[in-house]
């Protein structure tokens, strides 16, 4: 089977149900944006992996496990609500992989886990610091633009009484707090401090 098929050569490409639309569609952009989300979130698993991998700390090492068993959910989850937004037909809903509310739970007990560890934020952070902390807030920008192509996905699909998966909006919104707590988290595990915001 090649790679290529030549059919997305006039600027359309084809849904479940076969129907060709344009790749300007809203539907690309949430599903496209939310496959560059779950890109970053490879990338920044993989820098985890790769400092840790440099590190002889092997409590760092085990402190980063249940956040890199995190990370290959929501690159799991992510890889479900897309293809829901790649569907137009209500006949293949009940077909596509279920889009749970517990995800959204589960991502609320890590912030909450993560945030025992954290010191109050008095003021607006910049980010950086390391590596992995930009990463981190590289998958929080690109989690919320995906947000906002998604909403207006939904907006459109709910005018045209067309299916939309309900329970994904409160997890993407949930998934970029997400993001800017582990940023922050990951700044205590590998002793780095926040950078405060001063306006110049």
């Amino acid at each position: 089977m090649k790679i290529y098929t030549k059919s997305g050569d006039k600027g359309t490409t084809g849904l479940f149900s076969g129907t060709r639309i344009s790749k300007a569609d809203s539907r690309l952009d949430a599903y496209g944006s939310l496959d560059e989300l779950n890109a970053q979130v490879g990338m920044l698993k993989d820098l985890l992996n790769t400092e840790t991998g440099n590190e002889a700390n092997s409590e760092k090492q085990d402190a980063l496990k249940p956040r890199l068993a995190e990370l290959g959910n929501v690159q799991s989850h992510l890889f479900s609500i897309g293809s829901h937004m790649a569907n137009d037909l209500p006949d293949m809903v009940e077909k596509l992989p279920v889009i749970h509310s517990q995800w959204t739970v589960n991502l609320e007990l890590a912030i909450d886990t993560m945030d025992q560890d954290l010191t109050p934020m008095k003021q607006f952070i910049l980010p950086g610091g390391h590596v992995v902390i930009s990463q981190a807030h590289v998958c929080r920008t690109v989690c919320r633009r995906a947000e906002r192509h998604c909403a207006a996905l939904q907006s459109k699909l709910d005018a045209e009484n067309k299916p939309f998966p309900g329970d994904s909006m409160p997890y993407i919104n949930r998934l970029s707090d997400y993001f800017f707590t582990l940023s922050r988290w990951l700044g205590t595990t590998f002793d780095v401090l926040d950078i405060p915001w001063v306006a110049k």
